[in-house]
């Protein structure tokens, strides 16, 4: 009898795991929800109005320091009459234009990018070199801008958003945002280290507290750290203090918000659940 060929068994597709699929059309925020978060934990717009500076860079046009200049130069008006008082407040009835064109606040966009190694976190590079905004560039039409940093060589979350208030929040140290990092050591960590970074360091520009911090691996070379402090390059610093070269750093929580199912150098657009959470902090 001979033999029937060889055939491969299909996947289960039951079992299969599933590939993360991400809309990328920019989901439309409800507004009030987002409005009445800001106004119960105190941080919307003034009702005095908001700097026309920021009305302008809210509109994506450009920058609030190029809004300034733009408007030393006569090209906007508020209500047909050319301002140039720097710090000018805008109220919500006002009609603003630059260069004769009305323009009006953008659709707010939040963004979540698993940045990769080798980008640095900036909007643009007199170098050339690349940036993160490589990455997100054909994400929306939208002026969108990463809040805080990552340094070129740590990957993990970071966030983009066009929503000054949020930023602003996200990034204040009174705020106490939660960061945690899976940092990588280029030898084991010792005991005495490990007990000193936990009690909190003394860095050249003041003290460096840890939330937490835990061994991950049986040689003791993968750390998990937990932080609340934003200061540069803090983490590399903690452990370049005691001689210990950080050769991966991996910032897998930022806020509430986790690396789940997005791939590194991939981003995805934040649910309204999860800009409401953002907007407790």
């Amino acid at each position: 009898m001979s033999k029937k060929p060889f055939k491969k068994r299909p996947p289960n597709k039951k079992n299969s795991p599933k590939k993360a699929k991400f809309d990328s059309t920019v989901p439309a925020y409800d507004m009030k929800k987002i409005k009445a978060v800001e106004k119960k934990v105190g941080e919307e717009d003034s009702n005095e109005g908001i700097r026309l500076n920021k009305y302008i860079a809210n509109s994506g046009i450009c920058s609030r320091r190029e809004a300034d200049t733009h408007i030393a130069e006569g090209k906007v008006t508020v209500n047909s009459k050319v301002i140039k008082e720097m710090g000018y407040k805008v109220q919500p009835t006002d009609i603003v234009s630059f260069e004769g064109k009305v323009i009006k606040r953008e659709k707010l966009v939040y963004m979540l990018l698993n940045k990769p190694k080798g980008f640095i976190t900036t909007m643009d590079d007199p170098k050339d070199r690349k940036t993160v905004m490589d990455l997100v560039k054909k994400a929306c039409d939208e002026r969108i801008y990463p809040v805080g940093r990552l340094d070129r060589n740590t990957t993990g979350l970071l966030l983009f958003t066009n929503d000054g208030v949020l930023a602003k929040r996200l990034t204040h140290p009174s705020h106490k945002v939660r960061k945690i990092y899976q940092v990588e050591l280029d030898k084991p960590i010792t005991e005495e280290h490990f007990l000193q970074i936990e009690a909190g360091l003394e860095l050249e520009d003041g003290h460096a507290p840890v939330e937490k911090i835990a061994i991950l691996n049986p040689e003791a070379t993968r750390i998990g750290v937990e932080i609340v402090i934003g200061r540069n390059r803090i983490v590399r610093r903690i452990f370049g203090h005691l001689g210990y070269e950080v050769v991966k750093l991996d910032r897998t929580v930022y806020a509430s918000l986790t690396k789940k199912d997005l791939p590194r150098g991939k981003w995805r657009y934040l649910a309204e659940k999860e800009v409401i959470r953002l907007k407790h902090f």
